[in-house]
């Protein structure tokens, strides 16, 4: 695939492979390589030739930085600045794209089709888990299971008073219907 501003020239066709291959993205910068990627992406989506600035096209503009990081942390694992960077920019998709799903769900689903996006649910609520808050959370476990041991008899005399009581209204009910059937 040749350069954007090459690709339209008559001559091209006629030129030798060495000049092709110096002309192609394989010979190509990485700024001019993200500029390509960014304009496939945002063809995909984008809903007029003027639009530049819709959701859709934001995300898009995202997913093809956030690519082009991804493969430049393949080569270099080392490099937490660009990592950094990667995350921020994923985070400010997703935020997007939980407006874009709040808002308007058939565009979120074609954007993410047509982007090959996986959009995952955030949790309803999560804690980050230390030691402290597992040493407590057990601690308050085991006072809990105390206290019920301690409150055992006193709920299992109640639970019988209520039944008692019960049982003497239902006989109650019984003798009253009973009283009201006879005849006089």
């Amino acid at each position: 695939m040749l350069k954007k501003d090459y690709a339209n020239v008559p001559i091209i066709n006629s030129v030798d492979d060495v000049v092709k291959r110096l002309l192609s993205l394989e010979m190509a910068n990485q700024k001019e390589k993200m500029k390509i990627k960014t304009q496939q992406l945002v063809e995909k989506v984008r809903r007029s030739p003027n639009d530049n600035g819709s959701f859709e096209v934001q995300i898009a503009m995202l997913t093809a930085k956030i690519r082009t990081y991804e493969e430049h942390l393949q080569k270099h694992p080392k490099d937490k600045s660009n990592r950094r960077h990667m995350l921020m920019d994923m985070d400010r998709r997703k935020k997007l794209l939980a407006y874009l799903r709040r808002v308007r769900y058939d565009i979120f689903e074609n954007t993410c089709k047509q982007l090959n996006i996986q959009y995952t649910l955030p949790p309803a609520y999560s804690r980050r888990i230390t030691k402290r808050w597992l040493v407590k959370k057990a601690f308050c476990l085991r006072v809990f299971k105390e206290v019920q041991k301690l409150k055992a008899p006193e709920r299992l005399k109640q639970r019988q008073e209520w039944r008692a009581r019960a049982k003497a209204r239902a006989e109650k009910e019984k003798q009253a219907q009973q009283s009201e059937g006879t005849p006089v």
